[in-house]
């Protein structure tokens, strides 16, 4: 590999804006403006074959020299940002395609399709947004991109996103290939880092063996049943890693906010249980937990087919998506917990919407309400789906 200069993304994307410095300034004509124009072409093409296309924001913790929490960010998406990502795919495209011409076993990375009965739960759903998902029992990419298409722009998109990406399957590795839904693709394998995934090592070591590199690569005798069973360990491992990852953030954002409590939060309704509301607070996407006890004097019933909670008496209605103000109660750092309590009122049959007022102080259910979790705030009851890799 040969690399012209160290650029950020930011810094690339500067200069093919015309912002460029000395690094970036004697690389624009020769390398960045070809670059650039290979993503054009790169871009219709990916157009064409419409990928699953959720908006869903990033967002990053910076931390302090002591490794406590500075702040939260939602970095920007930039073109270089998409640019790099294409042209990974397109070698990881490659790559899987290569080692099949060769006969060489290979593990794939795939993503099998929406189960019927998410398919089933997605269309009540999207019914009570007046939104039709076709009765079939196949869908495509496509589909799902024509309703956030749809919702885009609009208070629901949030919601709608987040509902999408529960609806699909969890991509894994696999030895037998059956394509990737998301990605809109028949064949697909990482490749682009074998320094930090085995599955990438594995395809590195089938190419120097195939094609002749050296005596580096995977064994003659290598069999698909062999590398099945490594890729069922590797998504097990990945699995593990991934929920890892957010405890450690839950667990960091939670003791950045443990000197807060009593602070009133702007935030999001990200889950709807039997036991309670699960929200996203939107300046740094902490999670956290209210009880449905202390929602108020009604007795609130989880309502599957429009993801909310919904008062017997009243009608008031908590739902994924809602912004709502929410008051931190409880931070348990070590369990990387947070517990709120509801600040807003809901929505109200008729259309009748409490316009953001002050619930005041919240009272507990009637005997044999929604009960309280195993422990408010737990992770582990959180349905979440954040961090889902292709």
């Amino acid at each position: 590999m040969r690399s012209a200069a160290k650029l950020s993304y930011a810094q690339a994307q500067a200069a093919i804006d015309g912002q460029a410095d000395d690094t970036t300034g004697p690389l624009v004509d020769d390398v960045l403006k070809p670059l650039y124009a290979a993503y054009a072409c790169v871009k219709t093409a990916r157009d064409a074959r419409q990928p699953l296309d959720l908006n869903l924001p990033e967002r990053k913790i910076l931390l302090k020299a002591d490794g406590t929490v500075d702040r939260v960010i939602v970095p920007p998406r930039l073109d270089a940002h998409r640019l790099i990502e294409e042209f990974m795919i397109l070698a990881n495209v490659a790559a899987a395609e290569t080692l099949e011409a060769k006969r060489t076993p290979l593990v794939y990375r795939v993503h099998d399709g929406p189960t019927l009965e998410k398919l089933s739960a997605l269309r009540t759903f999207l019914q009570t947004l007046d939104i039709a998902l076709p009765k079939s029992d196949t869908v495509r990419p496509s589909t799902f991109n024509r309703i956030l298409e749809r919702v885009e722009g609009t208070d629901t998109a949030p919601l709608v996103n987040q509902v999408i990406l529960r609806s699909q399957s969890q991509a894994e590795y696999a030895a037998e290939n059956y394509g990737h839904f998301g990605l809109n693709l028949r064949r697909y394998a990482h490749f682009t880092s074998p320094i930090r995934r085995y599955a990438d090592l594995i395809v590195h070591r089938g190419l120097v063996a195939s094609l002749g590199f050296g005596a580096d690569g995977l064994p003659p005798e290598t069999t698909i049943e062999q590398l099945g069973e490594v890729a069922a360990a590797i998504s097990v491992t990945e699995r593990r890693a991934m929920a890892a990852e957010r405890e450690t953030v839950d667990r960091l954002i939670a003791h950045h906010l443990a000197d807060q409590i009593g602070a009133v939060f702007a935030a999001r309704i990200s889950g709807a249980t039997r036991a309670g509301l699960f929200v996203a607070l939107e300046e740094t996407g902490a999670d956290g937990f209210i009880p449905a006890s202390t929602l108020g004097q009604d007795y609130y019933r989880y309502d599957e087919a429009r993801q909310a909670l919904v008062g017997d008496r009243t009608g008031e209605m908590h739902r994924i998506g809602d912004r709502v103000e929410v008051r931190l109660v409880e931070a348990a750092p070590v369990a990387g917990a947070l517990r709120f309590e509801l600040m807003t009122e809901g929505a109200y049959p008729g259309g009748k919407r409490g316009a953001g007022a002050p619930r005041g102080a919240p009272k507990r259910s009637p005997k044999g309400g929604a009960s309280r979790p195993e422990r408010a705030g737990s992770r582990k009851a959180t349905p979440r789906n954040k961090g889902r890799k292709t």
